[in-house]
């Protein structure tokens, strides 16, 4: 299987999106009462906090030194 590059933000937009899944369900559920607000507000707070993380992550990235590979070893 193909390895992917880890991306943090797409991380923190898909827990943002399974925290707001789950808390709604339970709401509609009655095993709890979510505060309307809170969920409501939670959306933008975690696509902003995903953006903010993405654009660290690529400023990390660009700004890193890169990785040169030693050349290649030749047999006589």
């Amino acid at each position: 299987m193909k390895r992917h590059r880890f991306e943090p933000a797409r991380l923190i937009a898909g827990l943002t999106a399974l925290t707001l899944g789950t808390g709604y369900g339970l709401d509609a559920l009655g095993l709890w009462q979510a505060p309307g607000l809170w969920l409501f507000l939670a959306l933008p707070a975690g696509l902003l906090l995903s953006g903010v993380t993405a654009a660290v992550w690529a400023t990390l990235r660009r700004h890193r030194a890169p990785h040169t590979d030693p050349p290649p070893l030749t047999h006589p």
